[in-house]
């Protein structure tokens, strides 16, 4: 059985940072390519950052320079590296696995909220 646990959301003032981690069960972890997204009220949900399983990242215009993906393989965890924050940050993050079956794995989603 699948389970990816997120934490690390919370409320920060703009220009804060905060770092968000997705730990991961029932999956071969390392062959993986983990991803975070993200859903602001009443707009679609967005990637946010890609890591491959050989560590290749990408990540959307919006959040570029400010945020880093990161993964240890050895703790089954991904973590986003959130600074610079804007209150247009603010949503439901949401990890993401996508096996090598193209099977995608959604976790219950953390919370952010930047105030101005």
């Amino acid at each position: 059985q699948v389970q990816l646990v997120e934490s690390g959301g919370g409320l920060v003032q703009a220009g804060g940072s905060l770092r968000l981690s997705c730990a991961a069960s029932g999956i071969i972890f390392s062959l993986n390519v983990m991803a975070w997204y993200r859903q602001a009220p009443g707009k679609q949900r967005e990637l946010v950052a890609r890591i491959t399983s050989g560590d290749s990242t990408n990540y959307a215009g919006s959040v570029k320079g400010r945020f880093t993906i990161s993964r240890n393989n050895a703790k089954n965890t991904v973590y986003l590296q959130m600074n610079s924050l804007k209150p247009e940050d603010t949503a439901v993050y949401y990890c993401n696995a996508r096996d090598v079956t193209q099977t995608n794995y959604w976790g219950q989603g953390t919370q952010v909220t930047v105030s101005s």
